[in-house]
């Protein structure tokens, strides 16, 4: 390949990225219907040539969006290294590394809520998505799998299941958690309430789990 050539792919690898960046930004703040394709150009420094050239539409550009936000956290757990330590000690890794993950990354779940919104039809006709979900099922059967050959776990847990689970108890408190300072009269947001939470969550899956 001639320079130019590798400066021209160089530039436009960038420039999807840049795009793909102010996407999710722009997707997470104001969900599909409401993202404005002109916000995304001026935010990425490009413009909606570009964005439809590389993407074809904004329904494109969001289905990229979520893959790119499920293969960011499907492959972060991946790096977790859990086979290495005891399974007892691998599951409350993955528990809090799937509640630290949230926090740091909030557009994640909005982005979610917002795909839900529309049942799903942008991740129905991903081929992405179906191939790292089942590695990540897969990764938590080998794990329960361990468990129980360790005597730690009790048998018969389905591991799809048990993702739900640990999904759940902090994704529902962080979606909920201004209604919910209401509600309960406690502010959920504090630094001492989240790190109270996460404890519970570890408790939790771990009882649930226990032989």
């Amino acid at each position: 390949m001639a320079t130019s050539d590798k400066t021209k792919t160089r530039d436009a690898g960038k420039t999807k990225a840049r795009i793909l960046a102010a996407a999710k930004k722009e997707f997470a703040k104001h969900g599909l219907a409401g993202a404005r394709v002109d916000e995304i150009a001026e935010r990425a420094k490009a413009n909606k040539r570009m964005i439809y050239h590389y993407f074809g539409s904004k329904e494109d550009l969001f289905q990229v969006v979520l893959e790119e936000a499920y293969l960011d956290i499907r492959t972060a757990e991946q790096k977790l290294d859990l086979d290495n330590m005891p399974a007892m000690d691998a599951l409350e890794k993955l528990v809090r590394f799937t509640w630290a993950y949230y926090l740091k990354n909030p557009e994640f779940i909005t982005l979610v809520n917002s795909e839900n919104l529309h049942r799903a039809r942008h991740l129905k006709k991903s081929k992405l998505i179906p191939e790292i979900s089942a590695k990540f099922v897969g990764m938590m059967d080998e794990l329960l799998d361990r468990g129980v050959r360790e005597g730690t776990f009790r048998l018969g847990l389905d591991p799809t299941q048990v993702n739900i689970t640990i999904a759940a108890i902090g994704y529902y408190y962080l979606t909920n958690r201004f209604t919910g300072s209401i509600v309960f009269d406690r502010d959920l947001t504090a630094p001492e309430a989240l790190a109270a939470r996460i404890e519970f969550n570890v408790e939790t899956i771990k009882r649930l789990v226990a032989a």
